[in-house]
């Protein structure tokens, strides 16, 4: 794909796993660990639902962005979603995210992905980031329901 992403595999958890905590910590996400392991270890075990990268040098990542995959009959197939996408605060600033989504995108389109999704807080400066990358808002609102 980018020297700059590297796909993590089944022996990566313990590395993904305090960025993802990082991550959730910072966007208030409550999860025990055991939960992040349930949620994590798949992707890394190669599920086809969806794959984690990690962003940066291979020996010392500094944050990763997680996709998972599904349909979209209005999409026209295959579509896509950045679940999460975190770089290390101290490195923030530096392009790395952009640099990442430029790499992740050519190659999900490769893939067959005929959409990406992603989704952003009001205000979160991100934004910007994902705009010049192409994204756009659309006119209506999420809505979730956890079972």
């Amino acid at each position: 794909m980018s020297q700059l992403l590297h796909l993590a595999g089944p022996g990566d958890f313990e590395r993904l796993s305090s960025m993802v905590a990082r991550y959730h910590q910072n966007e208030g996400i409550e999860m025990s660990d055991e939960q992040r392991e349930q949620a994590v270890q798949p992707l890394l075990d190669g599920s086809p639902l969806g794959a984690v990268w990690f962003i940066g040098p291979k020996m010392a990542p500094v944050g990763y962005v997680a996709v998972s995959f599904g349909w979209s009959i209005e999409m026209g197939g295959m579509d896509a979603f950045i679940d999460e996408l975190w770089v290390r605060e101290k490195v923030r600033g530096r392009g790395m995210g952009s640099e990442a989504l430029a790499a992740l995108i050519p190659a999900l389109e490769g893939a067959g992905i005929k959409a990406l999704h992603l989704e952003v807080a009001d205000g979160n400066p991100a934004e910007r980031i994902y705009k010049r990358a192409g994204f756009k808002r659309r006119a209506f609102t999420l809505m979730t329901r956890v079972t």
